[in-house]
């Protein structure tokens, strides 16, 4: 899959991805990073990208001409046009499922704005999503790009070593992971719950999903009412509420 990020800042995006899981995906070929400098795209001779917005007001907007030349060099070099991702607090929430999703794409075109933002008129001819990983502004898109590509990167085959350790970890049907315990069986007085090291592996996933149920009923309520629940899920919600 290749991952082309529009962005003022290429070197931060190269340096924040080219490392751990998603730097040895890269390596081995099965994820590309393509940073595209808009800069790389300005007819101005200062590499200048931005300029005041009509209609007054503080800060800067990113103009539509560069913006638009660099989205064309990359549908330009895949031979169409990919799906383009505007990194946006007005945008759809990211969650594990979009995850899911745009990991079947081939190709992900994501504009990175800065500034005040980018000029509406480009936003309207080449976006076809717009995404916010939250509800709160930063100070540009390189960091939700960032989140994006390293999400999406672990529902790809072969990028985890664990063939299970993607559908298996928090958020995985809608429900937080459960706790992790590794050696030794006993730290300053705290035991691995003794079902973990008997063995039985039947028992085992009992109980990881019914931790999974309670630590989401704890921590992350809300997630419950859209979460794959069987009726034994919903007895023990309902006893430990009640």
């Amino acid at each position: 899959m290749r991952f082309h990020i529009l962005t003022l800042f290429p070197e931060m995006v190269r340096q924040g991805l080219e490392t751990s899981i998603i730097g040895n995906a890269v390596r081995k070929g099965i994820v590309e990073l393509d940073p595209v400098n808009i800069r790389d795209y300005t007819a101005d001779r200062h590499k200048k990208v931005d300029d005041y917005p009509y209609g007054g007001g503080a800060g800067m907007v990113m103009q539509a001409q560069p913006v638009y030349d660099a989205w064309q060099a990359v549908a330009a070099s895949v031979g169409y046009q990919p799906r383009c991702i505007y990194l946006t607090p007005q945008g759809r929430r990211f969650d594990q499922s979009m995850a899911k999703e745009l990991a079947g794409e081939e190709d992900l075109i994501l504009l990175c704005g800065h500034y005040e933002g980018v000029d509406e008129r480009v936003l309207e001819e080449i976006v076809t999503d717009q995404v916010s990983i939250g509800d709160y502004v930063l100070t540009g898109g390189e960091l939700p790009a960032m989140v994006m590509v390293d999400a999406i990167s672990r529902m790809i085959p072969g990028v985890l070593t664990n063939d299970e350790s993607g559908s298996t970890e928090s958020l995985e049907g809608g429900l937080l992971e459960y706790p992790q315990y590794s050696r030794p069986a006993e730290w300053m007085g705290r035991e691995v719950p003794q079902v973990l090291l008997s063995g039985d592996h039947q028992k085992i996933e009992e109980w990881r999903h019914e931790q999974s149920v309670l630590r989401t009923l704890r921590y992350r309520p809300e997630l419950l009412e859209s979460a794959d629940l069987s009726y034994q899920d919903v007895k023990k919600i309902l006893k430990f509420i009640l």
